[in-house]
């Protein structure tokens, strides 16, 4: 059992990190919060401190959080003027569970370890359905003994939680994450788009691939939103073609060719073209309809 002294900060207040925030406050620690929006209105009635500043966040809090949406809002976060860093103390810990460049996120932790204290990257996995219900995996990269420190707090927002390696490996593992997600939507939106093309009910050819080898998260969740068409966002396509431009930037530093998460991109491109960079990433299969002139569920014309 944590006792509830710990002091916590909470930086990013978006759709994944609300219902992150509301797990800490939930335990009963003293939770210190912080969004460049509006506070929403589910933790205004809540024990939760609201901040000005991610330096009053700092200043208050031992471990501080921070959920925002890429590497230049991770930076301004950290270091700006009214900046997490400008209001930590020596022993202090950062724990950016954005989804961000893996080589910026090593000279981010450079740079908090500077001032004397610790920094893991930590990003997840398990959309707005993991951090409602705290089932997130989280990929830890930093200091093994951090990582034990923080280990607690992180299980009360996940279920999966890796120590992959160093500063920067957690980032990486979120990206290979990304590449694996992208990948097999496209397989799901192919494959259901084929079979409601021969003429066969999606829903139920879904139902018969659950249970087989062809069984996924992805055929389960967003297969069911290819069928039913519910596109509102548990993790929004202009995210997703973040995470894929991280993959292929990286890849090619490194000299590896990855073909399929560029082609997998170039459908989420034309996903945003026709205005769907809100649409959640299942959305996919639309780019996928529009080059056969025909929708998943759409009675076939034999």
């Amino acid at each position: 059992m944590m006792s509830n002294s710990l002091k916590l900060g909470f930086i990013g207040l978006g759709i994944m990190g609300s219902p992150m925030a509301g797990q800490l406050i939930k335990s009963g620690h003293q939770v210190f919060i912080h969004t460049r929006s509006k506070v929403p209105a589910e933790l205004l009635d809540t024990s939760a401190t609201v901040c000005s500043s991610p330096k009053e966040v700092a200043q208050q809090a031992d471990i501080i959080f921070t959920m925002v949406p890429d590497t230049p809002d991770v930076e301004k976060v950290l270091f700006s003027e009214s900046g997490v860093a400008s209001g930590l103390g020596k022993g202090k810990i950062v724990v950016d569970m954005s989804s961000i460049s893996p080589i910026a996120t090593k000279e981010f932790a450079k740079r908090i370890n500077e001032l004397g204290c610790e920094y893991l990257d930590a990003p997840v996995s398990g959309g707005e359905v993991g951090a409602k219900n705290a089932t997130l995996s989280i990929m830890v990269g930093g200091n093994e003994s951090t990582f034990n420190t923080v280990k607690p707090v992180f299980e009360l927002m996940g279920k999966n939680i890796n120590l992959v390696g160093a500063n920067g490996d957690g980032q990486t593992a979120k990206v290979a994450n990304q590449i694996i997600v992208a990948l097999n939507i496209e397989a799901v939106a192919e494959a259901l788009l084929f079979a409601s093309k021969a003429g066969a009910d999606p829903a139920k050819v879904r139902q018969a691939l659950m249970g087989g080898f062809a069984g996924s998260k992805i055929l389960e969740v967003h297969g069911e939103r290819m069928v039913k068409r519910t596109f509102d966002p548990g993790f929004r396509i202009e995210l997703h073609q973040k995470d894929l431009n991280l993959a292929l930037s990286s890849a090619r530093a490194l000299g590896v060719s990855l073909p399929n998460t560029a082609n997998a991109q170039e459908l989420f491109n034309a996903c945003s073209a026709h205005g769907g960079k809100a649409w959640d990433h299942s959305a996919m299969v639309k780019a996928l309809e529009k080059l056969a002139n025909f929708e998943v569920g759409q009675q076939a014309q034999m």
